[in-house]
């Protein structure tokens, strides 16, 4: 069983017609980045749970039956009468994403340690806002130690949004912390500029760099988001490998990366690969082939407005 822990939140999207700036034009989306996670490794027919705390309210009760849609067990959700947060997404004209948060009294950053984990749990994935706010951050950091301990394997995407992070040099030390217990880890190259604290501008083998002493701390594998450039990865063995994006007419980018990394989790299930180990000793050719896979999935996700990643019957059908 692979375990996704995070916040569910809504989306608050402009319609594809929608005028700039007319907020009257938002399309509420059920998402959240470890939320969009599992939902990508379910529909993908990895047996996922889902570990979070969800409002009991019209928003929340949506997000658990699209859960249970997309074959993601709720048993670890907890549930309470907080609202939901809400995040207004701005697109750019290249289809990027922007975001503003409404995360006050809502009822994702309320969550509690649900305590050891069942011993069927082989993998769990964390990642964005749950990292950050408080008092969740510091349950779902607890997990993830004592999951590392008991020999899970931990896979973590940072996915930034520095505007709620207050204090970027005790984030990017506490993110430093979080290394030596994760077996895997997945990160934007602009969220890796900014965990470094790199220009914008940096290079990408300057970035390479910096994912290098992070592997050193912990991490089996690191892969590499590159937006319009696709894939790449930081393997066991210290090989930069990198995919090129398959082509798609963008709708937006919206759940993109969190795609990669529930694909991703998927594909390690299916290659009996959820392991640090395992993820350690995956050859040139495993790699390319996972990236690949992760790479396509993602691209589905941005055929479609929000985050709606692709059940395997569709992401079959869309490599034909």
């Amino acid at each position: 069983m692979i375990v996704v822990a995070g916040e569910a939140l809504v989306d608050l999207v402009p319609s594809p017609s929608a005028a700039v700036g007319r907020l009257a034009d938002l399309m509420p989306r059920l998402g959240g980045g470890p939320y969009n996670v599992a939902i990508a490794a379910g529909r993908l027919d990895a047996p996922t749970a889902f570990l979070s705390r969800v409002s009991t309210d019209l928003y929340g009760e949506a997000m658990i039956d699209r859960l249970r849609d997309s074959k993601v067990a709720t048993d670890l959700v907890q549930r309470g009468p907080e609202p939901t947060t809400l995040a207004v997404v701005g697109i750019g004209p290249d289809g990027s994403a922007r975001y503003s948060f409404y995360v006050e009294g809502t009822a994702d950053r309320l969550v509690a340690d649900p305590g050891p984990l069942a011993d069927d749990v082989t993998a769990v994935s964390f990642g964005t806002l749950s990292l950050v706010l408080e008092p969740g951050a510091s349950a779902y950091e607890e997990v993830l130690r004592r999951e590392s301990a008991r020999g899970a394997l931990t896979v973590l995407d940072p996915n930034i949004r520095a505007v709620l992070i207050p204090d970027a040099a005790a984030y990017r030390a506490r993110f430093a912390a979080w290394l030596p217990h994760v077996g895997l880890l997945k990160v934007s190259v602009e969220d890796a500029r900014w965990l470094a604290d790199l220009p914008e501008d940096a290079s990408e083998d300057t970035v390479l760099e910096v994912a290098r002493a992070w592997q050193a701390a912990g991490p089996a594998a690191v892969v590499l988001t590159r937006g319009g450039d696709g894939l790449a990865v930081l393997t066991g063995a210290g090989e930069v490998l990198r995919v090129p994006p398959r082509e798609v007419s963008v709708v937006d980018t919206i759940g993109a990366g969190d795609t990669v990394q529930g694909a991703l989790i998927a594909w390690l299930h299916q290659h009996d690969a959820l392991g640090t180990t395992a993820v350690a000793g995956l050859t040139s050719e495993k790699w390319v082939e996972a990236l690949t896979y992760a790479g396509t999935a993602a691209a589905f996700t941005c055929t479609r407005a929000g985050a709606e990643p692709p059940t395997t019957d569709e992401l079959e059908e869309f490599t034909g």
